[in-house]
């Protein structure tokens, strides 16, 4: 492998480490330099070593996180049960559901979060503890666990973001313990995936770990920069990645899919 090709999956690794660990969305830088790296190698195998690459730096904010931040257990740790599950069948299904069927709702989803934060500027500036009835939080475990935890073993781009959306919008958890938190549960959607890619060959084990200290690298860097500077930080980069995401899958949905696979 060439030291060009080296040197952009480690930048790669440690931006998207960064990205996951305020936000969440590292998928979108690091999912294109593997596509790039690995041209010829099938799609799955380039989606089980993202997962495998990023489950380490997701996990290593959320213990860094964890010192300086009190989440909600009750919460989160039903929710990364659930989120076990949903991303592994997930994972499961993404031969058998089309993509490019999803993207547009995906999209319209994003600009409405992009929309819903902009026009409410206090979301998620302080916690919002009249919020939290039981019925809330049973609707945020569901959503997060299953629906989101879904997404993420079928599709992927964006899942942190949308748990801190989902916990700070429909809970009312401030930013920093909505990302905090958001970690804790990606690290179960990226574990359910990883099993069912692992068990269908799907991973490129090498590959995966030696990018992974570079993740780890960049969540660590992340993770303490948000316990440094606050939810206005958090925010400000959240809507720079929903905004990044929705050109993302806008590219994917009508322009990368209108290219001709080949010229017969």
């Amino acid at each position: 492998m060439d030291v060009e090709i080296i040197a952009l999956l480690m930048a790669a690794a440690v931006a998207a480490g960064w990205v996951d660990a305020v936000v969440g969305g590292g998928g979108l830088l690091m999912l294109p330099a593997l596509l790039v790296a690995f041209p010829t190698t099938p799609v799955a195998a380039v989606l089980g070593t993202n997962k495998l690459t990023a489950i380490f730096g997701t996990c290593s904010a959320a213990i860094t996180y964890a010192r300086g931040v009190k989440s909600e257990p009750h919460v989160v740790w039903s929710a990364a049960g659930l989120a076990l599950l949903g991303a592994g069948s997930g994972a499961a299904l993404a031969g058998a559901v089309s993509s490019a069927t999803l993207r547009p709702i995906i999209m319209a989803v994003l600009l409405a979060v992009a929309v819903f934060v902009v026009l409410r500027p206090a979301m998620g500036r302080v916690a919002q503890p009249r919020l939290r009835t039981p019925a809330r939080v049973v609707a945020t475990v569901l959503i997060t666990g299953l629906v989101i935890g879904c997404y993420d073993g079928l599709i992927g781009p964006g899942t942190g973001t949308f748990l801190i959306i989902a916990l700070t919008s429909i809970i009312g958890m401030d930013f920093v313990t909505a990302s905090a938190s958001a970690k804790i549960i990606n690290t179960a959607t990226n574990l359910g995936a990883i099993i069912v890619f692992a068990l269908n060959g799907d991973v490129m084990w090498l590959i995966g770990l030696g990018l992974a200290v570079c993740n780890i690298a960049g969540a660590q860097v992340g993770a303490r920069m948000v316990l440094r500077r606050g939810t206005g930080f958090v925010r400000a980069v959240l809507l720079v990645v929903v905004v990044l995401l929705v050109l993302r899958l806008g590219y994917d949905q009508f322009v990368a899919s209108a290219v001709p696979s080949g010229t017969g």
